[in-house]
């Protein structure tokens, strides 16, 4: 009779094969009382011995949980916290710190190496936030002229062309600039043109060259403007034309930086 009770031998390790004694540090209800043993049966249909149970500790995981599913996760979060904020013009305390909270979250997934990944640095970047545009100043934590609607300049799109084979690294910002009526408005496009040099492995130096603007819109016709740079010895110690930022995040369509100010920048390929 007793061996009616055993669970099915595909159950149980070798060991199990043999009767065990109450003894035994492996007890089996095999030991209990016949109207126990009935009651076990009843409550338990597919009854496991704990010793065959531990054999496997692996936990148990999702077979549905993907990693780029948590990263596309993080990265919607991030894009969900900078919406709304005109790139950081209009952000205030709490933007910024859900802001960077989101951000630290996907800079945690892994750690850039630029000298294995630098080819995704490539192409055109386009700047979706950056904290340092809450001062209202076009610099951001760099001087810079103030912006608002008593003044007559507005910040339009932002971005960042790069090319790897050649070190070019060029701001490229959108300028709008306003004219007493009936005068129409002046938009124009500067570019900061600059190279660049990877220091370490996630940690990128530019290197100011020139400053392009190009009128747009209604005077698109009039040719480009290369502003004269100031030369060093009147240059202010703040403006040395070089900078230097590290990239904390970045894949195929999304780069996370963070200044040498502190600023947190974020932008997407365009």
């Amino acid at each position: 009779m007793a061996s009616l009770l055993l669970p099915p031998s595909s159950l149980l390790p070798p060991r199990y094969f043999s009767a065990p004694t109450c003894s035994s540090p492996h007890r089996s209800f095999i030991c209990l009382p016949i109207r126990t043993r009935r009651k076990s049966i009843q409550r338990k249909k597919f009854f496991v011995p704990t010793a065959a149970a531990e054999l496997d500790e692996s936990p148990v995981l999702d077979p549905f949980q993907k990693p780029q599913d948590a990263v596309a996760s993080l990265k919607l979060k991030l894009l969900t916290a900078v919406s709304g904020l005109n790139r950081g013009l209009a952000a205030d305390e709490e933007d910024l710190r859900r802001a960077d909270v989101a951000a630290k979250e996907l800079e945690s997934v892994e750690v850039v190496d630029l000298t294995k990944d630098l080819d995704k640095l490539q192409g055109r970047w386009k700047l979706i936030y950056s904290s340092a545009f809450s001062s209202r100043t076009l610099g951001g934590s760099r001087p810079g002229p103030p912006i608002g609607r008593l003044i007559p300049i507005s910040l339009g799109q932002a971005f960042q062309r790069i090319d790897i084979v050649s070190n070019d690294f060029d701001n490229i910002v959108e300028l709008q600039f306003g004219t007493p009526w009936p005068f129409p408005q002046v938009e124009a496009t500067a570019t900061l043109a600059h190279k660049f040099e990877i220091v370490g492995t996630r940690n990128i130096k530019i290197s100011f060259i020139k400053t392009t603007v190009k009128p747009t819109g209604s005077f698109s016709q009039l040719p480009p403007l290369e502003v004269p740079r100031l030369p060093d010895v009147l240059r202010p110690p703040s403006n040395t034309g070089t900078g230097e930022f590290e990239v904390t995040y970045l894949d195929c369509d999304t780069r996370i930086t963070r200044g040498d100010r502190g600023e947190l920048r974020v932008f997407v390929i365009s």
